[in-house]
């Protein structure tokens, strides 16, 4: 059901307003202003799912898109070229922290507005959704004096939560924290946050060089983009800091090729890394709505290979008030490698890929397959959730392509089947 909003007799600025404060009231991540022929549309992002919102008249579309670049600091007679800002504001008593993007297009500009909430951040490492077993990895990792912790994911996938976290777990008195980022996404008190600037040449480079001249114990690089940032992070760790940063891969293998890609000596990364936490974001079943049903032989076959159990009930999504499709919020599935002597053994005798591959999943690294069916056992997310996320070629060596496809089309077909009964009974 779309919005409705009174544009001839109620201020712009009131409806901008509204919109925000209602956006992140919802908890949406973002929200998409999309310019099309007859009007523009907005779309909110609410648990990974994009959905309309409200259309604004083409009378009122520029007003609209006028009012959010001077609220977040952007030049509004520039619409040629795409821009960036921010926005922190108090609206009806919500502290709203919030970026902005202007991106030309045909038919005028899109914006896109992501609301940052550090909620997750700030209430600290444990309720990031962690199993016991590696949540006791990352412990480890954090309370070693020296080495490169990599968060890796998507965007959107939650790195920058986690990193945070692990940041106020880090921040003491006897802790020299300095962080390099683009943006400076969290004010944390007691730790020193750089701001990069390419403009005047304030790259990540050439400030992680100051950094290390600024008597650091940890050092956070907002991400590892080019060989250049990566060579010093890792110098930076052998030189006794501890040093932890993002990267766009998939899982834990993807990591470590892509760091050997930036030109990273093996034998450096070797004694550098320390660990590796991967995570991707599965929609959380709807607690108040949530209902069971007996698993299919796939499913069944599924849970045996890849976590040795018999699983006979699972749950899944039906939908209510409270949720509307039958999920609430998100959790974070993840793949956390612990890096051992083998693995830095492996990496510097650079042994092939799949002997490489061998070596990091017969560890006792916990794959982000087996760690979301161990969800859906539980009861927190759904099976489609989960095959909806697996990457094939990365878990391969878990169960054959040809079998979890099967068992993803057999789960659809089972699905399909379960609401032409209800409908029928009814």
């Amino acid at each position: 059901m779309l919005r409705k909003f009174e544009y001839n007799t109620v201020p712009i600025v009131e409806i901008v307003n509204d919109i925000l404060y209602d956006a992140a009231k919802r908890g949406a991540s973002d929200i998409h202003f999309d310019p099309q022929e007859k009007y523009m549309k907005i779309r909110i992002r609410i648990d990974g799912m994009l959905t309309d919102y409200a259309e604004v008249p083409n009378d009122v579309k520029k007003n609209m898109v006028t009012r959010i670049k001077i609220i977040s600091g952007m030049n509004i007679t520039e619409s040629r070229l795409p821009q960036d800002g921010a926005i922190k504001a108090i609206i009806k008593d919500r502290p709203l922290d919030l970026r902005v993007s202007a991106l030309p297009t045909n038919e005028g500009e899109k914006i896109v507005i992501r609301i940052l909430d550090y909620t997750m951040s700030l209430n600290g490492l444990e309720s990031l959704d962690f199993s016991e077993s590696n949540y006791k990895k990352v412990l480890k990792m954090i309370n070693e004096p020296n080495g490169i912790i990599l968060v890796t994911g998507a965007t959107g996938s939650g790195k920058s939560t986690t990193v945070y976290s692990i940041l106020q777990r880090l921040n003491r008195e006897e802790t020299n924290i300095i962080t390099v980022e683009d943006p400076i996404e969290m004010d944390v008190d007691g730790v020193n946050q750089v701001q990069t600037n390419s403009e005047i040449g304030l790259t990540f480079a050439s400030a992680l060089r100051s950094i290390l001249r600024q008597d650091p114990n940890v050092i956070m690089i907002g991400e590892i983009r080019d060989s250049e940032t990566a060579k010093i992070a890792v110098r930076a760790s052998i030189t006794g800091h501890l040093v932890l940063s993002t990267i766009h891969t998939n899982n834990s293998l993807n990591t470590i090729e892509r760091l050997l890609d930036m030109d990273v000596e093996a034998y450096l990364l070797a004694s550098s890394l320390t660990g590796i936490i991967s995570q991707k974001l599965a929609r959380k079943l709807c607690p108040h709505c949530k209902k069971e049903r007996p698993t299919n032989e796939y499913e069944k076959t599924l849970f045996k290979k890849v976590i040795h159990q018999d699983v006979n009930t699972i749950y899944y999504a039906d939908g209510c008030e409270e949720c509307g499709d039958g999920y609430k919020g998100r959790m974070a599935i993840h793949e956390v490698l612990l890096i051992s002597q083998e693995i830095k053994d492996s990496l510097s005798q650079r042994l092939p890929k799949d002997k490489l591959r061998e070596q990091v999943y017969q560890s006792d690294v916990m794959t982000m397959l087996q760690d979301g069916l161990y969800k859906v056992m539980k009861g927190y997310t759904s099976f489609e959730e989960i095959l909806k996320m697996i990457e094939l070629d990365d878990d391969e060596n878990l169960i054959g392509q040809s079998e979890l496809k099967a068992s993803i089309e057999n789960t659809n077909l089972v699905n399909h089947l379960h609401e032409a009964e209800t409908l029928f009974t009814e």
